[in-house]
């Protein structure tokens, strides 16, 4: 049973933690409480390390890492400024095992759920095709939710990788974001999206979710429980009406 949830807040991007914990605490039987950055309140003197060793360096090999005194220096600079790391893929599991391990000891027991909003993309191994999938969130003690994989796990349009690989060719850079919207059918979410809040919330939830019932996700499109591989699944699961299937509207609404 999940007594408290912990979340943590990501000031480096747009997310407003304080929001999400009000939703979810109007939500479950448990108290939630906001804490700063968790790479600030838990640092650890290897995590730098830690985070070097997850690096994902291609994304069809299993194999992760580079300690290399180089990238460990370049994972410390990120940890004290968190606005200069980007465009690197963790593997979340690793992660995960770091920051437990950065927990203390009291706080790692089940009845109090950390949720660490990270502003890094991670990224779990899939053994049927051989490749890194980038993820939204990991599940488990504790559950990392990625603001980066909120806008880059789920596929967008097609039309949108084209007009992006177009744009650079002609221009040296990614368009700006009306560019695309203007320029591409269908809905997404891009970096800094006004949306990301909104559209956190569900994956938080799901965390306290799978914590409490054992259920990773829900096989509904129309819920906030669902693992939307598309960003049009992703807009329609948590930010359309209803919120919830109804057998999950029951217990969360």
């Amino acid at each position: 049973m999940v007594d408290s949830v912990v979340l943590y807040r990501a000031p480096s991007t747009v997310a407003d933690v304080g929001e999400i914990g009000k939703w979810l605490e109007s939500r479950i039987d448990a108290s939630v409480t906001i804490r700063d950055r968790f790479l600030d309140v838990h640092r650890t003197e290897d995590l730098a390390e830690r985070f070097a060793e997850a690096r994902v360096s291609s994304p069809y090999e299993r194999d992760t890492g580079n300690t290399m005194l180089g990238i460990v220096r370049y994972e410390e600079r990120a940890l004290e400024n968190p606005d200069r790391e980007g465009g690197v893929l963790y593997d979340g599991l690793q992660v995960q095992r770091a920051l437990n391990s950065a927990l203390p000891a009291d706080e790692r027991g089940l009845e109090t759920l950390h949720v660490p909003i990270l502003d890094r993309a991670i990224g779990t191994w899939g053994d049927h095709d051989g490749r890194w999938h980038k993820r939204v969130n990991v599940l488990g003690q504790p559950a990392l939710v990625s603001v980066p994989g909120l806008y880059e796990a789920p596929a967008k349009p097609e039309a949108y990788y084209k007009e992006k690989q177009r744009h650079a060719l002609l221009s040296g850079d990614t368009p700006p974001r009306e560019v695309l919207e203007n320029q591409v059918e269908g809905e997404f979410l891009i970096e800094d999206d006004p949306r990301t809040t909104d559209a956190l919330k569900g994956y938080v939830l799901q965390t306290v979710h799978y914590l409490e019932t054992g259920e990773a996700f829900c096989d509904r499109e129309d819920c906030r429980l669902f693992n939307a591989h598309y960003h049009e699944e992703l807009i329609d699961a948590q930010l359309r009406e209803p919120p919830f299937c109804t057998d999950h509207a029951r217990r969360y609404e």
